[in-house]
Parts: structure tokens; C-alpha cells; sequence
């Protein structure tokens, strides 16, 4: 009998062992998570593929990883530069002309990263408006939405004689590409083909796209990139380092595995077309890296040559310093 107590006495004692274990080990978990980082990401725009590798890096653990425990957001009515310099989010994704308009205004932002090595974008129109060329803007109908470059770039082509007469720029706001093109409100419109482009296809709609870039070289700037304020890049650089390595990886997944990269964007934005995503995903995954070394390295002179010609078009004073609006060292080396 008494045998029997003590082996029962034993056995209690080894789970009330096995159990203190058990928490101490949920305790670690515990306090692990609870060590991570907490890290704000603002977007630029609702959830699309140009943001895909954000997502990867979440879903994939590599935030995790790195010691971050990351929100992505959506702007709302600030937008990302706005948020980051005043330490409300501490990284955020926007464009190159905008982080040079918002320096020039001396707002602390610096592109850390550029998501796509080549301005994807494009002033597109339906095949049965028969704009083939630069010359078959004029007289046309523009839809946008009122911005100082799209008014810049027109007069820039005005002045160099590629268009003969002005465009009407019609400011559509919001309204939906091909809501403005179907209701005949406008004949062309400037996109990313990478999204909108795709859409199309996914419509069957043929368009006609002539890309930014092919007009002027200075047009194949960075857009969009990821931004991060000067304080936190002087103060905390190991945050900007740890950050960039999850999301190098993951932009690198989306690389490699764009069907699986469209599948975590749509879990975590299950509003959005399948077919498009899937789609975009493909088109993009031979953008994010292109000709480049590694995922979002920046060279001076794509800031320099689009900062001249933004100054020379009066969009910016003189000195704009573009080797202060971008930085490489905190992409991880390869």
C-alpha cells in the first residue's frame, strides 16, 4: 500500500513538473512576442500588389523574425510622408516625386528602398481612341486628378513640340478608370499598368500604353518606394536594418513564388479580384528586382536626373539636394 502512495506521490509531482515546464515555456513564447518591436507600416493606397511583399514578410514570420511585431495600415486622410515624419507610423510607402516635393518642403523624409526598379506606369487609352503616339494627345480629354505633375508634364510636351495643342485636363478624382473612359468623360488617363493595365486584361479590354519612361529617361524614376524619416534613420538605423531584411525577403518570395505571394495578399484583402491579383502578381514578379543587383536598391542619378527636370519645369527651387533623399545602407548586403 504504502508502495503504491508513492508511486502516485511521484507521478503527481512529475505532471506538476511537466505542467510548471509547460508554462514557463508559453511564459517565454509569451514574453517574446510581447519583446517584439511594435512597428507601424502606413500604405500609399488600398492593399494591392505593390505591397505584396509587406504581407509575405507578416505572413511568412519574417517580421517575426527580425523582432517586429508590424501593422500595416492604410493612410486614411494623411498621407505616408506626413505619418512618418512625425513618428505616427515609422515607415511608409510613397513616390519619388513625393518625397521630393515634401524635402523641398522640409518635411524629413528619405526612400529607403525602391519596390520596382523601373516606372511601370503609362498614359493609357482604349485602342478605339487612337492615341498610338505622343502627337495624338492633343485636343484629347485627360482624366486625372489635378496633381502639379500631370499639368507639368503636359506643358513639358507642349514646349518640346511632341503635342501641337493642349490637353484638356479633366480632374476625375477618384472615379474609377474605366468608369471615366466608358462613359466617355475622358480618352486617356495615366495608370499603372501593373494594376490597372492588368485589369484591363482581366476586362478584356485592349489598350494603348505609352510609358512614361520612353518619353524622357528622367521619367524612369522610382515609384514607388518605401519611406522612413531622418530622425529615426539617425537614431535607430538597427530598426530601418531589421525592418528592410524581413521585407527584402519577402519581396524576393513574391519573386520567386507569385502565385503563393497572390494568395497571401488575398488573404489578407479578400475584397480584391482574384484574377487581377493573381495576374498583376505574375507581371510584377520580373519588376520588383529587374536588372538590379538586389530588391530595392536606388542609384543617385535616377534621383538626380527627375530632380532636374522638376526644377527645371519649376515644380522645385534650385539646390534640391538628391543624394540626402535616398539611402541604400540600410538594404541588407548581399
Amino acid at each position: 500500500m504504502l508502495k503504491k502512495i508513492l508511486i502516485l506521490c511521484s507521478c503527481l509531482i512529475f505532471s506538476l513538473l511537466l505542467v510548471a515546464c509547460g508554462d514557463t515555456d508559453t511564459q517565454k513564447d509569451d514574453q517574446a512576442a510581447q519583446a517584439n518591436k511594435k512597428v507601424t507600416v502606413v500604405l500609399d493606397w488600398t492593399p494591392n500588389t505593390n505591397h505584396t511583399g509587406l504581407y509575405v514578410a507578416l505572413k511568412k514570420g519574417y517580421f517575426a523574425e527580425e523582432g517586429l511585431d508590424v501593422e500595416i495600415v492604410q493612410p486614411g486622410d494623411n498621407v505616408a510622408n506626413q505619418l512618418v515624419a512625425t513618428g505616427k507610423a515609422q515607415f511608409g510607402v510613397s513616390y519619388q516625386e513625393e518625397v521630393n516635393f515634401a524635402r523641398q518642403s522640409g518635411v524629413p523624409v528619405v526612400s529607403i528602398a525602391a519596390v520596382i526598379q523601373h516606372n511601370t506606369s503609362c498614359y493609357a487609352s482604349p485602342v478605339a481612341a487612337g492615341i498610338t503616339e505622343i502627337k495624338d494627345f492633343s485636343g484629347k480629354k485627360y482624366g486625372g486628378w489635378g496633381g502639379e505633375v500631370e499639368e507639368a508634364l503636359f506643358q513639358y510636351m507642349l514646349d518640346q513640340k511632341l503635342i501641337g495643342e493642349p490637353v484638356e485636363n479633366i480632374n476625375i478624382g477618384s472615379t474609377d478608370f474605366f468608369t471615366a473612359v466608358d462613359s466617355g468623360t475622358i480618352d486617356f488617363s495615366w495608370i499603372f499598368y501593373a494594376w490597372t493595365g492588368i485589369e484591363a486584361e482581366v476586362r478584356g479590354m485592349d489598350l494603348n500604353c505609352i510609358y512614361l519612361k520612353d518619353i524622357n529617361p528622367a521619367f524612369d524614376y522610382y515609384t514607388p518606394v518605401l519611406v522612413a524619416s531622418e530622425d529615426l534613420l539617425a537614431n535607430d538605423p538597427d530598426l530601418a536594418k531589421a525592418f528592410l531584411s524581413a521585407v527584402s525577403k519577402g519581396y524576393e518570395y513574391c519573386v520567386q513564388n507569385p502565385d503563393d505571394a497572390a494568395a497571401i495578399l488575398l488573404e489578407y484583402a479578400p475584397e480584391l479580384n482574384a484574377d487581377l491579383v493573381k495576374q498583376s502578381q505574375e507581371w510584377l514578379a520580373n519588376q520588383y528586382i529587374a536588372d538590379a543587383d538586389q530588391w530595392g536598391t536606388q542609384k543617385l542619378e535616377v534621383w538626380q536626373n527627375y530632380a532636374d527636370w522638376m526644377t527645371e519645369n519649376g515644380l522645385m527651387a534650385e539646390g534640391f539636394d538628391a543624394n540626402a533623399a535616398f539611402s541604400n545602407d540600410f538594404l541588407p548586403n548581399k
